[in-house]
């Protein structure tokens, strides 16, 4: 496989800090990558460490099959399109004025700029100031100003923050567009069910580690759905199953994490011998989000 982004024990640390911590990327050509981690995990400070922005305290990372360094990080910059932190352009001028000026900066062609806002269908609203913009307006123009230079990789740290269902809606689109025409996209989101709609591949970080990396099936593979018990006498239930099984009441229903179906079985055994009345068991229906709260303990985005 090719990969559009390589990592080597890529590490960041602040004094006795450690913000990513041996981390190992592996992000296919092509692809949608979703990078998923709670607050201070460390997606963004990986992301700048991508583009440059900050130096790795230790580790390697390979973009566009070149090591990012001082000497190549010019050239590789240069088929690199980011959208970090908040929408870039300047609020007084039209959407046409900020991308005219995209376009004497890098010495692009009409054509070029054309392009990029029509891939990200905003060519009717370039002639209202910025600051008229909605959010996913702005957001919008800031990718095209990054695709303006066509680039192979786009970074976006949470292109969807902000936005409504529609616009949320929009951008999955857009990201699912870029992958198809070729363009490797890595975006961290908040969004976790837009990401599972639309990412080929995930990332989720943990105080700093990579604690998962694969496709959804992988993840999904890796992760065994909770099992919910509706019965009788609930509390005695829970306590019952606790001396073999991790189990918790959660309102009038015991919920069982972790068990496979043998699991399963002796603990519907195990209440039905304790004389509890057994109404209902199902396994419930995976999700990235639950995957996500598994993996990351509940911490949550």
């Amino acid at each position: 496989m090719n990969f559009a982004i390589q990592t080597s024990d890529l590490t960041k640390r602040y004094g006795d800090r450690v913000v990513v911590d041996r981390i190992d990327l592996a992000v296919p050509v092509g692809s949608v990558y979703g990078f998923l981690g709670p607050n201070g995990s460390g997606k963004s400070t990986t992301m700048k460490m991508l583009l440059s922005l900050v130096r790795p305290s230790s580790g390697d990372a390979t973009v566009l099959g070149r090591p990012m360094n001082r000497q190549t990080r010019r050239d590789i910059l240069g088929e690199v399109g980011s959208l970090i932190e908040s929408p870039p352009g300047y609020h007084h001028l039209t959407g046409a004025e900020n991308m005219r000026l995209i376009q004497r900066l890098l010495g692009l062609d009409t054509r070029q700029i054309e392009q990029a806002v029509r891939t990200v269908r905003l060519q009717d609203q370039l002639d209202k100031r910025v600051a008229a913009y909605s959010l996913g307006m702005k957001q919008r123009l800031g990718i095209a100003m990054a695709l303006a230079r066509q680039p192979r990789l786009l970074i976006l740290d949470e292109p969807t923050n902000g936005l409504d269902p529609a616009g949320v809606e929009e951008m999955r689109d857009l990201l699912r567009r870029l992958a198809a025409s070729g363009i490797t996209v890595l975006v961290s989101s908040h969004q976790l069910g837009e990401i599972d709609k639309c990412a080929t591949s995930i990332g989720i970080l943990s105080r700093g580690r990579l604690i998962f990396q694969g496709s959804r099936d992988q993840l999904l593979a890796q992760v065994t759905p909770d099992v919910v018990i509706e019965c009788s006498e609930v509390p005695l239930a829970a306590e019952l199953l606790r001396q073999q099984v991790t189990a918790r009441q959660e309102g009038h229903v015991v919920r069982v994490r972790g068990a496979d179906s043998a699991g399963v079985a002796d603990a519907v055994a195990r209440l039905v011998h304790a004389g509890i009345h057994i109404f209902e068991v199902r396994r419930e229906g995976q999700t990235l989000e639950n995957m996500f709260l598994r993996l990351t303990e509940g911490r949550g985005l």
